[in-house]
């Protein structure tokens, strides 16, 4: 970022993750009991929102925090949100959940950094942030101190964050568009607030605030490129909405490819909701995207012509899968010109693939695909995501793949 961004501008907008952390204090308040149907509801709107994946470390204790969020002013860290009352929320009222998730503000008056979605929960209704709280109040406590925030300086500085909202954040919830009819409302409703689609697949500005005006235009997640779900998808064949149910649903599509990168436990927590949300989901989503392809930019005959070290690679490590007749193999993969990580407008979803593969969630069934890290040089990986461009679609090919490749590497390397 420009050096000359100021200090307020600097640290307001500390996050680009899709989750968010409480960074609290804490004081008394009687454990209180819930309805289990209320419970049972506050499940399924969690598991919408995917509250778990952001509040969960890798090999941690569920909802007890510790992820690291890296963004471009640090990482930070989301906190503990089990009823621990030392470490985690157990002190917090309802009231009190209530102002964090509709206002961005903790039980001691803190405005929280914005990794926490609260400009997304802002439009979620009372009852429903109820239901969440009752949940999340009903897990097991567990005592978990998180790390400290790593922050560029001056980012850490939270009272600017003041500033932040009053020039981005609208508090409100949502209202229904009366043209439109039940589920579609249904479906924005979840997707504008608690599923806080646009905070991975919404652009940003400089100090990291979601530009409105191209939303779910494409965005930046963990390192990931957030597909559009615009007019502007690069999706060689248009979505439909029972395609995009089916995505949700089950974290693979037929002519759209797999769930990878972040998106993975997006669909493994879906995979459980009601089926009339996620179909709701589908049809807001599918309402906002082309109808049909635009027509690609046809690639010059040098543009096509693809390294030989490429398709030697292709060859060797991929054909066996990717050019196999389909009746062969038990979950075939998706054809390689249709997925949306070939046709995307930059390179780093089809690196991180080749580098780490494809893995199904714990427990589940899915596509399964060996990653190459260990295998290929960062040479050969960009040639062989060069070749991949250049032989399955007639989009541009991409550029700078080598170093992007070296930084996908690094950053994979440093997260094990």
């Amino acid at each position: 970022m420009d050096a000359r961004i100021t200090l307020a501008g600097t640290v307001l907008l500390l996050a680009l993750a899709p989750g968010g952390s409480f960074d609290l204090q804490l004081s008394a308040a009687a454990a209180p009991s819930f309805d289990q149907t209320l419970v049972a509801k506050g499940a399924k709107l969690a598991a919408i929102g995917n509250c778990a994946t952001c509040h969960t470390s890798r090999d941690g204790r569920a909802f007890a925090g510790g992820l690291p969020l890296t963004t471009p002013f640090g990482t930070i860290y989301s906190t503990n949100i089990t009823p621990d009352p030392d470490t985690g929320i157990g002190r917090w009222t309802e009231a009190d959940f209530l102002r964090a998730m509709r206002e961005g503000v903790d039980r001691a008056g803190h405005h929280l950094y914005p990794a926490f979605p609260y400009d997304h929960f802002t439009r979620v209704r009372d009852e429903d942030i109820a239901a969440i709280y009752a949940f999340i109040m009903t897990r097991e406590a567990v005592r978990a101190e998180v790390p400290a925030n790593r922050l560029k300086f001056p980012a850490g500085l939270r009272p600017a964050i003041a500033l932040w909202k009053a020039l981005y954040f609208r508090a409100g919830v949502y209202q229904p568009d009366r043209s439109k009819d039940a589920q579609w409302n249904r479906g924005a409703y979840l997707v504008e607030g608690l599923a806080h689609c646009g905070a991975c697949h919404t652009p940003r500005n400089a100090l990291g605030a979601e530009q409105r005006q191209q939303e779910l235009a494409g965005g930046e997640a963990e390192e990931w490129h957030a597909s559009s779900l615009s007019a502007n998808s690069p999706a060689p064949v248009p979505w439909t909405a029972d395609q995009i149910f089916d995505y949700l649903r089950r974290g693979r599509e037929a002519q759209h490819g797999v769930a990878a990168g972040p998106m993975a436990p997006v669909t493994h927590s879906l995979a459980g909701v009601a089926e009339e949300d996620v179909r709701a989901i589908a049809v807001y989503v599918a309402s906002q995207m082309p109808t049909q392809s635009a027509a690609a930019p046809r690639r010059t005959d040098a543009e096509r012509a693809a390294s030989a070290e490429g398709a030697q690679i292709f060859a060797g490590a991929c054909a066996s899968c990717h050019d196999a007749p389909a009746a062969t193999m038990s979950i075939p993969p998706v054809p390689l010109e249709l997925t949306t990580a070939l046709n995307a407008p930059d390179p780093r979803n089809t690196i991180h693939i080749v580098l780490n593969g494809l893995w199904p969630e714990p427990g589940e069934s899915g596509a399964l695909m060996p990653g190459f890290a260990a295998e290929l040089t960062d040479r050969q990986v960009a040639a062989l995501v060069d070749y991949l461009r250049a032989r399955f679609t007639d989009q541009a090919a991409w550029r700078d793949v080598l170093a992007r490749v070296a930084a996908i590497r690094r950053t994979s390397e440093e997260e094990r």
